[in-house]
């Protein structure tokens, strides 16, 4: 293609993750077009999109010749299957997460992309949400010294089950497939690849088929990280809560930028990604402060992922970065059966890889 135009995109499904997030997100990137969808229902489409073409099959879409970057938000159960055909088609792929329902197809994909040499990634998105961007920057400043306790908290308060995959009973249902990716790649970034995974799942709802709450502790030497979503929680706990030896931090709200999209605000739109919840200090000696929070902007991904395809940057989420996700949701899955600790499982050479 000519170096100068942009990328053809080929969106795979438009529910909620692809409509509200990467439709929007794709199009405030000027190297990036949306030229193709895959939707049984063209209507919807085009109502955002007019100019598009739309298929029903998800995998002629992300196999046809005139597109360049294959975006698959479609069901779990499909990331693999069709991440796998775009790239034996020569795409290059970004996968909404979770990456794969398992380590063993997310290993495949991360090989077949190196084969194919195409550009592989995970959308993890919340890297760039003005919550966790506020608390690393303390953290990483060391306001509060060096961390003991971390704890980050997706929490909703949905009591009547919808009728949906995602709440369903198949594979790759429930909210730890859901939200645990999220959270799992917020602590790798800031402390890196856990030493043992400890987990404890529950459907609390009446009527849930699949799990509603998780409580996830990752230990790090004498560390503890512990990441929690669930379904009942009508208000009350902070999205980030930490403690250090110097201090501690609460931030009480979430990043506004999915409420802002789902008000139809455009990305970049004046007002885009800002935070008014401060970050609250506590010393230890009864003094408190605040913090103004950093503002939130995941355009970055899809900013990155342009620059990455022009040759001129690295890729925003590497697929081994990808993995190291994968393994600790996967470790999280099999503490909760047997109800021990699990090391997650990745080689040694996917460990160097990481840190």
């Amino acid at each position: 293609m000519n170096e100068h135009a942009p990328f053809r995109v080929a969106l795979i499904g438009y529910g909620f993750a692809a409509k509200t997030f990467h439709a929007p997100l794709i199009s405030a990137e000027r190297r990036l077009k949306l030229t193709h969808v895959a939707s049984r229902d063209a209507r919807k489409v085009h109502a955002d999109f007019p100019g598009v073409k739309v298929g029903s099959d998800p995998l002629q879409v992300a196999t046809g010749e005139d597109l360049d970057l294959v975006v698959i938000a479609s069901p779990n159960d499909s990331h693999a299957p069709l991440a796998r055909a775009a790239l034996k088609a020569g795409k290059h792929v970004v996968v909404d997460k979770p990456f794969t329902l398992d380590l063993a197809e997310a290993r495949e994909l991360v090989a077949l992309a190196k084969v194919q040499n195409r550009l592989l990634s995970v959308f993890h998105n919340r890297r760039w949400d003005s919550d966790f961007l506020s608390v690393r920057q303390i953290i990483e400043t060391g306001e509060i010294g060096s961390v003991a306790h971390f704890e980050s908290r997706i929490d909703r308060f949905r009591p009547e089950v919808r009728r949906r995959w995602r709440e369903g009973d198949g594979p790759g249902s429930g909210i730890w497939f859901d939200l645990g990716p999220h959270l799992i790649d917020q602590a790798l970034q800031l402390f890196g690849l856990p030493e043992r995974v400890l987990a404890s799942f529950a459907r609390q709802r009446p009527g849930a088929l699949a799990a509603d709450w998780a409580h996830v502790v990752l230990e790090f030497g004498p560390r503890r990280v512990i990441l929690h979503a669930s379904m009942l929680v009508a208000g009350g706990s902070p999205r980030f809560v930490v403690h250090g030896d110097k201090g501690s931090l609460v931030k009480q709200a979430a990043d506004q930028q999915e409420a802002q999209l789902l008000a139809g605000m455009t990305p970049g739109a004046p007002g885009w990604g800002e935070d008014a919840d401060p970050v609250l200090l506590y010393d230890g000696s009864g003094t408190t402060c605040s913090q103004l929070a950093v503002a939130g902007d995941q355009r970055r991904f899809y900013a990155g992922i342009a620059a990455a395809l022009n040759g001129g940057a690295p890729n925003p989420v590497t697929p081994l970065q990808a993995l190291a996700v994968m393994s600790v949701l996967e470790a999280a899955i099999r503490s909760a059966e047997t109800g021990a600790g699990v090391v997650p499982d990745l080689s040694e050479q996917e460990r160097e890889a990481w840190t």
